[in-house]
């Protein structure tokens, strides 16, 4: 059983810039396939990033891509997403998820991951 905690929401205006934590209980991460999504109240979970096991790539949708990054400390136990140039359309609270992979691929589909944290709060405010 892998526990992930996310940290570093908060409230913060438009165009400033967070960075999500996400620390897995787990003695290492690098067997696992790491993904962010987020939840805003009354709709459904979105993928927001992905990467693989060895950080060698990654992935996101066009709402988030070139503005946010996702990376991986393995031997830190750490998944992080970097936000920049935040907008209020991404206030939603942000999940951290994992999934065993024997593969070095990334995983989109919320569907794929066992594993997820609690979240953490994202509120951008015009």
């Amino acid at each position: 059983q892998v526990q992930l905690v996310e940290s570093g929401g908060g409230l913060v205006q438009a165009g400033d810039s967070l960075r999500l934590s996400c620390t897995a209980s787990e003695r290492t991460i690098s067997n696992y396939a790491m993904g962010w999504f987020r939840q805003a109240p009354g709709k459904e979970r979105e993928f927001v990033a992905a990467i693989s096991r060895s950080g060698k790539a990654t992935t996101y949708p066009d709402s988030v891509k070139g503005r946010f990054t996702i990376s991986r400390d393995n031997a830190k136990n750490t998944v992080y997403l970097q936000m920049n140039s935040l907008k209020p359309e991404d206030t939603a609270l942000y999940y951290c998820a994992a999934k065993f992979s024997l593969l070095d691929g990334m995983v989109t589909d919320k569907n794929e991951y066992a594993f997820w944290g609690q979240g953490t709060q994202v509120t951008v405010s015009s």
